[in-house]
């Protein structure tokens, strides 16, 4: 576990990079309909956007707090721009999309902090 934990630190651009651009492909890819698929559409908004913030979260480089900033900006705009690709710009999608983004957050400083209580008390 320590191991893909310091894998994600190392990588965590990479990884959050990949996820804006799966969020963004799966957020403005129009539709004719939407998918069945299970859960809610706020339960995927809110899983979505706490895998994105989580890396940086986790490795929390300088002025991390800026990156939190600029994923809630990137939710408004995505929520803005859904209904010209055919889809449904919802208020309620950007609260799921901040609520996911402070899940992220918490449990990566959970993880955090977990992991230097533990390695502390081994030493």
């Amino acid at each position: 576990m320590i191991r893909l934990l310091t894998f994600i630190k190392t990588n965590w651009v990479v990884f959050t990079l990949f996820t804006l651009i799966v969020i963004t492909t799966l957020s403005l890819w129009p539709l004719k309909e939407l998918p069945s698929v299970p859960g809610t559409d706020k339960a995927h908004h809110l899983i979505a956007y706490a895998v994105l913030m989580f890396p940086t979260a986790l490795r929390k480089p300088k002025k991390w707090i800026l990156f939190g900033l600029l994923f809630i900006a990137y939710s408004g705009a995505i929520e803005l721009l859904q209904p010209y690709v055919n889809r449904y710009g919802e208020w309620l999608d950007m609260a799921a999309n901040i609520s996911g983004l402070v899940c992220g957050l918490v449990i990566a400083e959970l993880i955090n902090y977990l992991f230097t209580a533990t390695s502390n008390s081994f030493r």
